[in-house]
């Protein structure tokens, strides 16, 4: 009766563990996948390829907003009443941007992290964002992502801007 007792439970933790380990090996292979897009954005940035950039976003999409940080906002809506705080751009524009600035640009990634069921996706990190070597910009970003029949593709971005 116990090699019984000890055959089922065995059979029975196999099969509880068998499932997380598929869905752990899928898991992971999103999240490698949704960190090569990260890659690619940063490399697109450095060699000003706008057009590897924009190949990185759902292509009707254009959901893109910046927000000024507490203290930057204050500086700004003191010198600018009018500003607004939340502002609306697209990937378009910032593609553009990259590809036709005559100095070096680059943003750099700290403590990035991925998020993702496989079908949807998250990306949350801090980054220096530098024109001509010099920080223009520094603050939080984060992009909701999603598995298209092409691959990960951000298909929103939202950042603050700050110092």
């Amino acid at each position: 009766m116990r090699i019984l007792l000890s055959l089922v439970f065995a059979v029975m933790a196999a099969l509880c563990t068998a499932p997380a380990r598929a869905a752990d090996t899928g898991h992971d292979a999103d999240v490698a996948a949704i960190r090569q897009v990260v890659q690619q954005f940063q490399s697109a940035i450095v060699a000003h390829d706008g057009k590897t950039l924009g190949g990185l976003f759902l292509p009707d999409h254009d959901s893109w907003l910046s927000v000024f940080d507490t203290p930057t906002w204050k500086v700004v809506k003191a010198e600018k009443p009018a500003a607004r705080k939340v502002m609306r751009s697209t990937w378009q524009e910032f593609a553009n941007f990259v590809q036709t600035y005559k100095g070096p640009v680059e943003e750099r990634f700290y403590d990035v992290r991925i998020d993702t069921n496989g079908a949807v996706g998250s990306v949350y990190f801090n980054f220096d964002f530098l024109s001509d070597g010099k920080v223009s910009n520094r603050g939080s970003e984060s992009w909701q992502m999603v598995l298209t029949e092409d691959g990960w593709k951000i298909s929103s971005m939202l950042y603050s801007i700050g110092d």
